[in-house]
């Protein structure tokens, strides 16, 4: 009997064992990931300065042939040192030195099949990627399910906004990725349409700040998302739903063997400097191709925003290539119907007479051929390779130098091989790419050299739309800085100036915020080629240090530092050009908002400032602060910026 009972609590033991089989830390030791096996299924957790910042988390992935998930065992480790410098003009800073500590984990599941999980470990952020080898005849792989997981403490608050249904809004062309933001939610909170949360995602321990995202998703991968939160806490990688593309498509991911999936990434600090300043998304990856040729990046203007669907004529984009040239500005965008109310003929002359007032042009596009309704042409370019390289040689021979493309729509493997297609045709013809009603970027500013921006946000065209979106501005301004913005571009589309919402100026919806609040979106909103809201009127009727200020606001940055803030409430950032300062912020709260910092890196005593010294009226003025310590009051709905 004594033997029995000794048997029976080695099974009970063995069903519930827990062992550590390796740690690695960050550089500068504040970071630490621990990899453990419970109960044979791989799982991981993350601490800063001793502190649990994610719970034991799972890992693990499933293919239509092998099961990753449990049942595996431990096999080795080993680590290594990596260490990069790249450079960039297309990211929040120019020249990156990435270091960190990789840790290679491999597992072996029951029919011995191995598995490697990469975790690289740099002084504020972790990224994690899975690694199959080949193991014997059989390459094709279907990946199904992914178990990667992270569990956060249950006084953790997220910081998110849902996943979209999809076929649904205008002509079934979501997901578009433009809903909008949960703040400070319970953990706990089940996204509103029960299908979970677009990466990145924000949340908040109670000492620490944290961002959840992916990087280096390509063809060969489906693009990703948050689950709902399980009853502890736990949110998991979520592939596409099978509603997206018109119910066409596989969720997973067909795959040959040997093959390494995109990285999960966490970036994680004390407060959210870490999170603003973060380069994770790109210290990862690599470029897939050359680019085609030097690329230039800058400031654009484009009608349809104020002028709407009725400015797609040729006098109408005259006026506007007129204003851009006025401005200094590199490019136009002719936005959609270009081909039915200009025609190609006329096109090729008006690109012809932006070229003569050193002006160059992007032109819009539909992407679809399939996935949706929507009727805006061109049509029918864009989802096919024949018809792509036919349009895009036209392009290429009337000196285009880029393309929006909009109405993308989904994250399953076939529309991220569209994606990729487009961008690489693209570069053989020399063009630039943004996308809108897209996906966010990831990692694609390193990886396609051609790819600018993703809109993925409710982006400008809204304030045209609703007033609400209106009354909302300032609230959704201050949160794209800490969440949207920090892993890739955004083609957002703003800075406006009017103070209406139409042509004349005159009616439709009202602006809420102050100029220099506008002002301040051209500096915290990154992306390298600016289509910004003005319009020709601006010339008179905005105040002179206004078009003083965007005729000079670069698109490009060198350095960005995080100096305040909190999500929706407001934000203060500062961005170097070069030798040139900006230094800009804004207050979504109710009350003005008093800002201290200290920049010593900004060299000199004089300074100019746009505020809002009277409620609602913005104005210039010289300061002059002591030793790198600036003190600013933001009014409400009301920013301010600072050049040197």
């Amino acid at each position: 009997m004594k033997n029995l009972i000794f048997l029976i609590a080695l099974v009970v033991t063995f069903n519930f064992t827990v062992a550590q089989e390796a740690t690695i830390n960050s550089p500068n030791e504040a970071l630490k990931l621990e990899v453990y096996l419970e109960s044979g299924k791989p799982v991981y957790s993350v601490l800063y300065n001793n502190e649990v910042v994610l719970e034991k988390s799972p890992l693990g992935l499933k293919t239509n042939i092998t099961d990753y998930s449990e049942g595996v065992s431990f096999k080795s480790s080993e680590t290594n040192l990596v260490e990069k410098t790249y450079k960039s003009s297309k990211l929040k800073q120019s020249e990156i030195n990435y270091k960190a500590e990789e840790l290679i984990t491999t597992f072996s599941n029951k029919k011995g099949q191995e598995i490697d999980v990469v975790f690289r470990v740099s002084n504020n952020d972790i990224a994690l990627k899975y690694h199959i080898p080949k193991y014997n005849d059989t390459v094709a792989h279907v990946v199904t399910q992914e178990f990667t997981g992270f569990n956060f403490p249950q006084t953790a608050k997220s910081f998110l906004t849902p996943q979209s249904k999809s076929m649904v809004g205008f002509q079934r062309t979501k997901p578009s990725y433009e809903e909008g933001y949960y703040l400070d939610q319970n953990i706990k909170t089940a996204s509103v349409n029960n299908l979970g949360y677009t990466f990145p995602g924000l949340f908040k321990t109670e000492n620490h700040w944290v961002l959840i995202s992916e990087t280096g998703v390509d063809g060969t991968y489906v693009a990703s998302h948050l689950s709902d939160p399980n009853d502890e806490g736990e949110f998991t990688i979520s592939f596409p739903e099978s509603t997206e593309l018109n119910s066409f498509g596989s969720t997973g991911a067909a795959i040959s063997l040997p093959f390494s999936t995109p990285w999960r990434t966490i970036t994680l600090g004390e407060t959210l400097q870490p999170i603003v300043e973060t380069t994770i998304p790109f210290d990862v990856v690599e470029p897939l191709y050359k680019a085609s040729e030097d690329y230039k990046y800058g400031r654009g203007v484009w009608s349809w925003i104020m002028w709407q669907d009725q400015s797609m004529n040729y006098d109408d984009q005259v006026t506007y290539i007129d204003f851009a040239a006025e401005m200094g500005y590199e490019y136009i965008l002719i936005d959609a119907l270009w081909d039915q109310n200009i025609g190609y003929d006329k096109m090729e002359d008006l690109i012809e007479y932006a070229r003569s007032k050193n002006v160059d042009v992007f032109l819009w596009y539909n992407s679809n051929g399939v996935a949706n309704d929507a009727p805006m042409t061109p049509r029918n370019k864009m989802h096919r390779a024949i018809s792509r390289k036919k349009e895009m040689q036209w392009l290429q021979e009337n000196g285009v130098k880029g393309l929006k493309v909009d109405f993308m729509g989904g994250d399953k493997q076939e529309t991220i091989q569209l994606y990729e297609d487009i961008m690489s045709d693209a570069n053989d013809h020399g063009l630039m790419m943004i996308f809108h009603g897209a996906t966010i970027p990831r990692g694609w500013e390193v990886m396609y050299p051609n790819f600018i921006s993703t809109e993925a946000v409710l982006a400008s065209e809204n304030l045209m739309f609703s007033q609400y979106a209106n009354e909302q501005e300032a609230r959704s301004a201050a949160i794209h800085p800490f969440i949207r913005n920090t892993v890739g571009s955004m083609d957002f589309g703003g800075t406006v100036l009017n103070e209406r919402y139409n042509r004349s100026n005159d009616g439709g919806n009202f602006r809420k915020t102050s100029d220099a609040f506008q002002l301040a979106t051209a500096v915290l909103f990154q992306t390298p080629v600016q289509f910004f809201a003005l319009t020709p009127n601006n010339l008179k009727d905005a105040p002179e240090f206004a078009i003083e200020f965007m005729k000079n606001i670069p698109t490009t940055w060198d350095e960005t530092i995080f100096i305040d803030g909190y999500p929706g409430e407001y934000s203060v950032l500062a961005r170097r050009h070069e030798e040139q300062w900006y230094i800009a912020g804004i207050n979504a709260s109710e009350e003005p908002k008093k800002v201290s910092f200290f920049l010593p890196e900004l060299g000199g005593t004089n300074f100019s400032i746009i505020n809002d010294f009277r409620k609602g009226k913005s104005e210039k003025k010289e300061i002059k602060p002591k030793n790198g310590k600036f003190e600013v009051t933001m009014q409400p709905q009301g920013g301010f910026v600072i050049t040197n």
